[in-house]
């Protein structure tokens, strides 16, 4: 959560924003070597085989029993170099466990964030800069960087730049302070950071219905438990766009009237909104955000009340 509010002035009268904001938040993960894909392929949520070269998509780490140890973006470089982005402060963690189960497959894992430079991109730009390099955003790669395609926000579309570090970002106005952020809420996709490590499966995210979980792909670290909440439909928490006048603060609990003597779920993401106000993902139980459930709350039973907002995509309720 940032704690600057974006101004609301700072965009045009119908909402739309445009420019560019470093992501010093972010690290990179660099997998690389003969087995980099095949290594992935058997650690992630995501089919990483069959993720086409400089495209991106989103992917989960989890333990054996399903949990969510971290989240990704993945590119693809090359058949051989595929780039983790990932929050930093979960990347030692994560890079040391990744590590442990590379064994004897050619592959050779090491912390890349200072070798790229990562940026978010809003808005026209994003067309702009691929017409200006003469390339199509189905394969977004010029001068050794990357454009990768991110859920929209707010009606608004999205894009990660990843390029070396030495190289000169797109000349794009920069973003108000913590509007990237509010965006990265507003997306309803949020990645895992320290505050919520290991507290919620893929679904409790919503990530099988951003693409963030392949079910016809092989084996994984928890994958017979994020099949069976699918397939059994035992999916009994979701991931909902709130409200608050409150500050929220991510691995925060949230309550239901129905039900005050325990939570019925946590902040996932939080940022200030340009309206006023903060947005934030909450991950909670199904029936404590059905119509008629009561009053939720922020931090007690007595905190600040969350109004649930619409999501920006449907919710995938089976395969």
């Amino acid at each position: 959560m940032t704690a600057s509010s974006p101004n609301a002035h700072d965009h045009d009268a119908t909402g739309h924003f445009e420019g560019l904001a470093r992501l010093p938040h972010w690290g990179v993960i660099r997998a690389l070597g003969d087995d980099a894909v095949s290594f992935l392929q058997g650690q992630l949520t995501q089919d990483v085989a069959q993720l086409g070269l400089n495209t991106g998509r989103l992917a989960a780490f989890c333990n054996p029993k399903g949990r969510m140890q971290a989240s990704f973006i993945l590119v693809k470089r090359s058949p051989q170099e595929v780039l983790l982005v990932c929050s930093r402060d979960i990347l030692p963690a994560t890079l040391k466990r990744l590590s442990m189960f590379v064994l004897r497959a050619k592959a050779r894992l090491s912390d890349a964030s200072g070798d790229f430079q990562l940026a978010g991109v809003v808005g026209d730009a994003i067309e702009n800069i691929a017409t200006n390099a003469r390339i199509s955003l189905s394969k977004p790669e010029f001068d050794s960087s990357n454009l990768i395609p991110l859920p929209a926000a707010a009606g608004q579309s999205r894009a990660l730049w990843c390029g070396p570090a030495d190289s000169a970002l797109p000349d794009l106005p920069a973003l108000p302070p913590g509007l990237w952020e509010w965006l990265e809420v507003q997306s309803g996709v949020a990645m895992i950071t320290q505050p919520v490590f290991e507290a919620f499966v893929p679904q409790m995210l919503n990530y099988e219905s951003v693409g963030g979980v392949n079910f016809r792909k092989g084996c994984y670290p928890g994958q017979e438990i994020v099949a069976r909440s699918q397939f059994r439909g035992t999916i009994k928490r979701r991931a909902y766009l709130a409200h608050t006048e409150g500050q929220p603060v991510v691995g925060q609990e949230v309550f239901s009237a129905n039900d005050a003597t325990q939570p019925c779920g946590l902040v996932a993401a939080a940022a200030a909104s340009p309206s006023g106000g903060f947005d934030a993902i909450v991950a909670m139980q199904t029936s404590a955000a059905a119509d008629g459930a009561g009053v939720l709350t922020l931090g007690s039973p007595d905190g600040p009340p969350l109004r649930l907002q619409p999501l920006p995509y449907p919710l995938l309720e089976d395969i």
